[in-house]
């Protein structure tokens, strides 16, 4: 069987992989074989190539993404294809990141920093997380990792999620719950059904002074509410990502009180591809053995 990767990919991550690897080039001729995948890793990154190319590849069946966040691939892709996405791959550095966020929030180090840089010895008293109420909006892997990484804290955990199930809320109950929280953590997937999910009512229901941690995706705030409630001091906010990418120059989140974000980094880092293809050798070893593969994208749930 053929494998289509980006070319570029290391030779060290595809070790092992029973199958031959066909590379889709950056420029230039697409390769004879590749026609003949059946299995491809959709591009990290820059994908306009491997979507101007799917017409061309005749046999493809199965489409691997190495994100765990499909929004960006579903509505370009034949649906005849399988998609499968990454679930798993980003939980150990999207929930450190939720982690130390949270820590540098409430110890308020991005606020150090600044006094730092301008020399000020800026004493103050800071928080701490012992006795604090979590919010997981959207209950997936990343979550209940970061669930693992923050229990010695102390805290109490309340889980949300588009669909109810034991011990985890349905979105129509977030009322009776945001209220109760210190701290809100945003794992949400971009879809219809959570497009601005996070809007002026969510916002105004938050406890006045909580954190909203988001990294989900940005599109699933309404950017103006956000923004009125930061204006209004109604909380705080930290983020890995926002709306648009990247924050164009003048934009009120680069200057408003009480805001920290980082360039949709958090599962960025030196070990992703080593996972991301262990991952792709197992769904490859499963494909060829005929049994079912994992993180299959179903489209008509909305994924």
């Amino acid at each position: 069987m053929f494998l289509l990767v980006q070319e570029g990919v290391e030779a060290r991550y595809l070790e092992g992989i029973p199958a031959q690897i066909v590379y889709l080039p950056k420029q230039g001729p697409l390769p004879a074989e590749a026609a003949q995948a059946e299995f491809a890793v959709a591009p990290y990154g820059s994908a306009r190539r491997f979507f101007d190319e799917l017409p061309n590849l005749e046999a493809l069946k199965v489409v691997q993404t190495l994100t765990a966040g499909v929004d960006w691939i579903l509505p370009k892709l034949p649906p005849h294809l399988i998609l499968c996405d990454a679930a798993g791959v980003h939980d150990t550095p999207v929930s450190e990141w939720v982690v130390g966020a949270i820590l540098s929030a409430i110890k308020r180090f991005p606020e150090f920093r600044d006094a730092q840089r301008e020399q000020r010895w800026a004493y103050q008293w800071v928080g701490d997380l012992e006795g604090s109420t979590v919010l997981f909006l959207g209950y997936g892997s990343i979550a209940r990792a970061t669930e693992r990484r923050l229990e010695p804290f102390g805290v109490q955990f309340i889980r949300v999620a588009r669909s109810a199930r034991e011990s985890i809320y349905g979105f129509s109950e977030l009322p009776d719950w945001l209220p109760q929280a210190d701290i809100v953590i945003n794992l949400l997937p971009l879809t219809p059904q959570t497009e601005k999910l996070c809007g002026a009512g969510f916002f105004a229901q938050m406890k006045p002074g909580a954190l909203f941690v988001n990294a989900g995706r940005g599109r699933t705030v309404d950017q103006d509410a956000l923004i009125e409630a930061l204006k209004a001091k109604r909380i705080r906010f930290v983020s890995d990502v926002t709306d648009p990418e990247p924050l164009p120059e003048g934009h009120p989140l680069w200057s408003l009180p009480e805001v920290f974000f980082t360039p949709h980094m958090a599962g960025s880092t030196h070990k992703l591809f080593e996972r991301g293809f262990r991952l792709v050798r197992e769904q490859v070893e499963r494909y060829l053995r005929g049994e079912p593969l994992v993180n299959v994208v179903v489209r008509e749930k909305g994924y």
